[in-house]
């Protein structure tokens, strides 16, 4: 028999209050009997100045007409559902929020601002419903945690907000989400991210009368577009479609976009389950049989084993024979897989591709008719996702290489009416793009301008220069030096993530992309760093040693990419901190060690996983 591990009731504090803290407030709330008998208290800290919104639907850091590309249908319930709130709200309230039709759709992809506002009501409402049961709950908005130190067997916060303040915790969640670490130039013209998106608007009474540059075609570099298009001119909608028309006194104003292949997102897709499983297409038992003698699952023994029998089931329901019949082949592995789609997504010139797959797109998402191959794509990944370290390093290096920046462009779908906009303003000469590796050159002799060096597909080299530029290529993960809490570092209580080789590598045999620092040998074995900081299945941190730390957990994507490489969006917040709050359960059981072996049988057991 099990003994439950005796301890005294948590004082728990919650670093952030964006999307994943909402969800981790959310589970606990639904284990009132547990929060009943181990929760003294919880305490959230926030830098902003509103809790429980997030930063890309802070109306502080995003614009009225960027749009949130994830439906109502697509976001895991809190409280009620994304689309019932926005039925509730009257007539003034919508348009504030960029919304002038109704009925509202579950299937319709609505702005950054009206989620925002849905994400921080129903925060509010699980706040309320923690109160009731007789919980602590202390929020403290403008705070910004600096640092984390143990303190015997408690942990010290600090914290500043009015004035430097210490306080005690027996246990920290650390949620503090979005962070970028590279410095704006703004004499330059040059921004590090498009966040806050006001910081890159016109003054009021003054235009961009010259070119705009954006490294990246993601959907942030959509949103830059948009919030700068529609302060040029405007769009008009007339039968045939949408029309840009530049304002008279911006006849110059212009964007261009610069991405490594020249891609244009993959357009939104209609889909048979929007919510994404675990296990949809396998099972517990499955995936631990194809582990090897070695403790690894390889990338081709799951696309073999678990992907191509569910790929071919998916492209044979979107009758794309010609790839059934290539996956039919035991040859075609995941490698040739993204090269096929990715050359069926190729165009000489993008826009036209992008006009043409939007036919397609509107079919899918009017008439109902889910593209099985992304939504079965987009399920094999997360379950990978949630095994990840079972991966060798070998692995990673490909998973990060080849297959993420394919499934960023493919799964990351572009709203439809965010494709009208894009191609209006194609129609107008409004925007391009621009094919080729970027490089932003560090040159002070070129005063208030950002120059970039393009090396393009015939290798050869061309320069640009833009009175404004902004990378919109995405936050990296935070490498351990960048981890926001020194005390943690310079006490060995974290270290960096890392994936053992499954065969003798020698360092010089990695490509130029990866340096000698990401590789090194623990007696016989060999291991790459693979970014951000280390953590066990429940999400708790590992110290020098590779031991868990209980008191400690951290589910902030861009610090744990290294482990979990394929977690984005709200559903992704919702399975985390699912995760934790029952790993958490389950050790004051004493049922609970933080291995994959033992943590996966939760992911079987839950329905909501």
């Amino acid at each position: 028999m099990v003994n439950e591990v005796k301890q005294e009731k948590t004082k728990l504090a919650i670093i952030g209050s964006g999307a994943t803290a909402i969800y981790f407030l959310k589970h606990l709330s639904d284990a009132q009997d547990f929060v009943q008998t181990s929760v003294e208290s919880i305490t959230i800290f926030e830098k902003s100045d509103t809790l429980g919104m997030g930063m890309p639907y802070n109306p502080a850091t995003t614009d009225i007409y960027n749009m949130s590309n994830i439906s109502s249908e697509e976001i895991t319930e809190l409280m009620e559902s994304f689309g019932d709130w926005l039925r509730l709200q009257d007539d003034e309230t919508l348009r504030a929020l960029n919304i002038f039709e109704r009925p509202i759709k579950d299937s319709e992809v609505y702005s950054r601002i009206a989620l925002g506002k849905y994400l921080h009501s129903q925060y509010c409402t699980l706040i309320g419903k923690l109160r009731e049961s007789n919980l602590t709950v202390v929020e403290l908005p403008r705070t910004e945690i600096i640092d984390i130190k143990p303190k015997g067997v408690n942990l010290e916060i600090i914290a500043t907000g009015s004035g430097k303040e210490t306080l005690l915790f027996n246990k920290v969640v650390i949620a503090t989400g979005h962070y970028w670490n590279e410095d704006d130039k703004p004499n330059k013209g040059y921004y590090a991210s498009p966040w806050p998106i006001h910081k890159l608007l016109p003054k009021e009474n003054s235009l961009f009368n010259f070119t705009v540059g954006t490294l990246g075609a993601s959907l942030s570099a959509f949103d830059v577009v948009s919030s700068l298009a529609h302060r040029h001119g405007k769009f008009v909608q007339y039968k045939n479609g949408l029309r840009f028309d530049k304002y008279e006194n911006a006849q110059d104003f212009k964007l261009v976009m610069h991405s490594a292949e020249g891609w244009l997102p993959h357009l939104q897709y209609e889909q048979r389950n929007a919510m994404r499983e675990i296990y949809r297409h396998t099972d517990r038992e499955q995936i631990m049989s194809i582990v090897d003698e070695m403790g690894f699952l390889s990338l081709k023994t799951y696309f073999d084993t678990i992907c191509r029998a569910a790929l071919i089931e998916a492209f044979t329901k979107d009758n794309i024979p010609s790839i059934v019949e290539q996956l039919k082949n035991p040859t075609i592995g995941f490698e040739k897989f993204v090269d096929m789609m990715s050359e069926r997504h190729e165009y000489f010139d993008s826009f036209e591709g992008m006009r043409k797959e939007l036919v397609g797109a509107k079919i899918s998402v009017e008439q109902n008719r889910p593209i099985h191959w992304k939504e079965t794509l987009d399920d094999l990944m997360y379950c990978l996702n949630f095994h990840a370290e079972l991966l060798p390093a070998e692995d990673y290096l490909f998973l990060k290489k080849k297959v993420m920046p394919f499934l960023m462009n493919v799964i990351a779908a572009l709203p439809l009416s965010s494709a009208h906009i894009l191609l209006a303003l194609e129609e107008a000469g409004c925007i391009d793009m621009v094919a080729g590796r970027v490089t932003v050159m560090d040159e002070d002799g070129n005063g208030n301008k950002t120059v970039i060096e393009i090396e393009e597909n015939d290798g050869n080299f061309k320069k640009y220069e833009y009175n404004l530029f902004i990378n919109c290529a995405g936050q990296k993960d935070i490498g351990l030096e960048n981890y926001p809490f020194k005390s943690l570092i310079e006490n060995n209580m974290v270290r960096k993530a890392r994936a053992k080789f499954n065969s003798v590598i020698a360092i010089d045999q990695l490509d130029s992309g990866h340096s000698e620092r990401e590789v090194f040998v623990r007696g016989c074995d060999t291991f790459l760093y693979t970014g951000g900081i280390d953590i066990d299945a429940a999400y708790r941190i590992i110290d020098k040693d590779g031991n868990a730390n209980e008191k400690i957990h951290d589910i902030t994507f861009t610090h744990t990419a290294g482990c979990r490489p394929y977690s984005y969006g709200l559903q992704a917040c919702n399975a985390t901190s699912k995760i934790l709050v029952d790993s958490w359960q389950e050790h004051t059981k004493g049922h609970l060690r933080g291995d994959i072996e033992m943590v996966s049988q939760l992911y079987e057991e839950n329905a909501d996983l």
